[in-house]
């Protein structure tokens, strides 16, 4: 696929997969709409971005987990490009923190911020997806596949957002629409960082090995490459694909597995 010219939305851009995704698209000349909380650091962006690729980029102010918000987002696409090839549903938050221990606030801002700023983006962009026979695309997670302990928020929301991808990509099958779930695996980012503990601050460390993870850079030239290839679903590591076959094949084994896996994490939640 070319994208030189393709319009772009990519929410939570201002760090991590998401700004690695603008740049990926920049540098093969999409037009880029760049959402996030952090303005003035997308402003930066979308200027360092325009300045080294020669692209067209713009900078949304935007909250995703308010359905407002999320509609300004994409009427600012359009009257600055008067159309939308592309949305990426990256904004995402994470958690740690065991469910007897936690404030369900967490849950609650998990899902507004995962799942429904998924479908209020969505529901916003699709009328102009449909005319162009774009793509919705959802950056989800292994987790989403595969219950994490101390993680069931964030669990909840992606296995969430899986159900409501793969039901609009049945509604939309005879329409041309693409429609594609990411789940990157481990990837090194802030997301630790931000993640939420039991009272919702965040944790401002991160409880793993992040040196040895994936790039956020490598993840995002595979969702670029499987856009272009208009592919349903990426599984990206190794590990993530092994977990979601033994989950499926072996769940009891998995159980097992996934636990003897999170004790070894820094300041283990479960021993």
């Amino acid at each position: 696929m070319d994208f030189k010219n393709k319009v772009v939305i990519i929410t939570g851009a201002s760090s991590g997969i998401g700004k690695a995704c603008a740049e990926e698209f920049a540098k093969r000349g999409a037009s880029l709409v760049l959402g996030a909380r952090q303005y003035v650091t997308l402003c930066e962006i979308t200027a360092d971005l325009e300045a080294r690729y020669g692209i067209r980029a713009i900078a949304v102010q935007v909250d995703v987990s308010k359905e407002e918000e999320c509609e300004v987002l994409v009427k600012q696409a359009l009257v600055t490009f008067s159309k939308i090839d592309i949305l990426i549903n990256n904004a995402g938050l994470s958690m740690r923190a065991l469910f007897n221990d936690l404030d369900l606030s967490v849950l609650k801002n998990l899902m507004d911020v995962n799942f429904w700023g998924t479908v209020y983006c969505t529901k916003y962009a699709l009328p102009e997806i449909l005319k162009t026979q774009g793509s919705v695309i959802g950056v989800s997670s292994i987790a989403g596949y595969r219950g994490l302990p101390g993680r069931t928020g964030y669990s909840a929301s992606k296995f969430a957002m899986n159900g409501f991808m793969e039901s609009l990509r049945t509604e939309l099958l005879k329409t041309g629409v693409h429609v594609m779930v990411a789940c990157p695996g481990f990837t090194a980012s802030n997301i630790r960082v931000t993640a939420l503990a039991k009272d919702g601050a965040a944790h401002g460390e991160t409880s793993m090995e992040e040196g040895k993870m994936m790039t956020a850079e490598e993840v995002a030239t595979r969702i670029v490459d499987g856009i272009a290839a208009r592919k349903r679903t990426l599984v990206m590591t190794g590990q993530g694909k092994l977990t979601v076959w033994i989950n499926k094949l072996l769940p009891a084994l998995a159980d097992k597995l996934v636990f003897n896996h999170f004790t070894k994490e820094k300041n283990a939640l479960i021993k």
